[in-house]
């Protein structure tokens, strides 16, 4: 068995009926959306199977599941790897992007120095926004016991990453401090394409919801305005 495939049944195993949203179908779609990008734009120099890899692995040990350690995935990506004997080219290369992959703040920026990270950390945002991305922020509210909107509370531009990782705000707010603002994070052009549709789509759903909550004067509702004219 070649080592994707091993890979696909490691992490199948792992996350199979995870409940937070970082299940293995999250994972399973950020690899065929990689792919899928791949093909897109097709670039001679990229290492499909580094971009294969670095797409299963990416969720290994979320930051958010591991104490606010950047580092745990990289880590126990590695371990992965190395059981498998993996060459030290690939690994570190897989294990460097998924370091770098996060989103951590609306002010910081999350830069990626290769093709292939690029094209991870698009199809890993992509799968963040639209209404999957709509159902997995919810589902993650649910997970850690956040309310899901209270118009009194009003978002945060995060500077730092450690502010934004200990934010414990709503559902709702989760959208004006991250997933609004994926679509202009986006690295290549087929997942800047792929991001307008889903964009749009969250506007028209967190429309609808300021009306059915009796929130259609609230700063939220104001706020959305913006997203919608840009």
């Amino acid at each position: 068995m070649n080592l994707v495939e091993a890979t696909k049944i490691f992490i199948r195993e792992k996350f199979y009926g995870e409940g937070s949203g970082h299940d293995w179908g999250h994972i399973q779609r950020v690899y065929h959306t990689s792919l899928q990008l791949l093909e897109r734009e097709p670039n001679p120099g990229a290492n499909r199977r580094v971009i294969e890899l670095a797409a299963l692995l990416h969720d290994i040990a979320d930051w958010k599941f591991s104490n606010g350690d950047d580092e745990a995935g990289s880590r126990a990506a590695e371990i992965w790897l190395k059981s498998q004997d993996t060459d030290q080219k690939t690994m570190d290369h897989v294990c460097r992007i998924i370091s770098h992959l996060s989103f951590k703040g609306a002010g910081i920026p999350t830069p990626m120095q290769t093709r292939e990270g690029k094209i991870v950390q698009d199809a890993d945002r992509l799968d963040a926004i639209g209404a999957i991305g709509i159902a997995r922020a919810f589902a993650y509210g649910g997970f850690k016991k956040r309310a899901m909107f209270d118009p009194e509370i009003i978002p945060k531009e995060h500077h730092t990453a450690e502010g934004y990782k200990r934010e414990q705000s709503t559902t709702v707010n989760h959208f004006f401090e991250k997933l609004l603002l994926l679509k202009d994070r986006m690295n290549t052009e087929a997942g800047k394409a792929l991001a307008e549709e889903r964009h749009q789509f969250m506007i028209l759903f967190l429309n609808q919801f300021f009306k059915e909550s009796d929130a259609a004067l609230s700063w939220h509702a104001k706020a959305l305005l913006m997203f919608k004219n840009e």
